[in-house]
């Protein structure tokens, strides 16, 4: 069983920066792919950075390119998300999550299969 385990979250002032880690244990980072999501209260939870394909490549919601960066370790079993320039808008809960590579050599993260359980950034002005 995948299990994913986020820390880095807490509070920061507007045009700070963060780093959030995601832990991936019971997990053969050949056949996943990892990405980020977050969830404001009322609203759906939404990719922001998710590495999905084989070859390592990356796409980032609009709102987040240029000043978020997703990143993964050598061994694919931590995720990384450097979020800078941050704004009041980016405060969160932000979720790792883990997709399996389908045939193609893809993910879609339509569902992910596997969450973790989340943290929390507040963006303070």
């Amino acid at each position: 069983q995948v299990q994913l385990v986020e820390s880095g979250g807490g509070s920061v002032q507007a045009g700070g920066s963060l780093r959030l880690s995601c832990a991936a244990s019971g997990y053969d980072p050949r056949r996943y792919c990892m990405g980020w999501f977050r969830q404001v209260p009322g609203k759906e939870r939404e990719g922001i950075a998710t590495i999905y394909d084989r070859d390592g490549s990356m796409v980032y919601h609009d709102t987040v390119k240029g000043r978020f960066t997703i990143s993964q370790d050598t061994s694919g079993n931590t995720l990384y998300l450097q979020m800078n320039s941050l704004k009041r808008e980016d405060t969160a809960m932000y979720y790792c999550a883990a997709d399996l590579l389908t045939p193609g050599g893809y993910c879609d993260f339509l569902p992910p299969r596997f969450w973790g359980q989340g943290t929390q950034v507040t963006v303070s002005s």
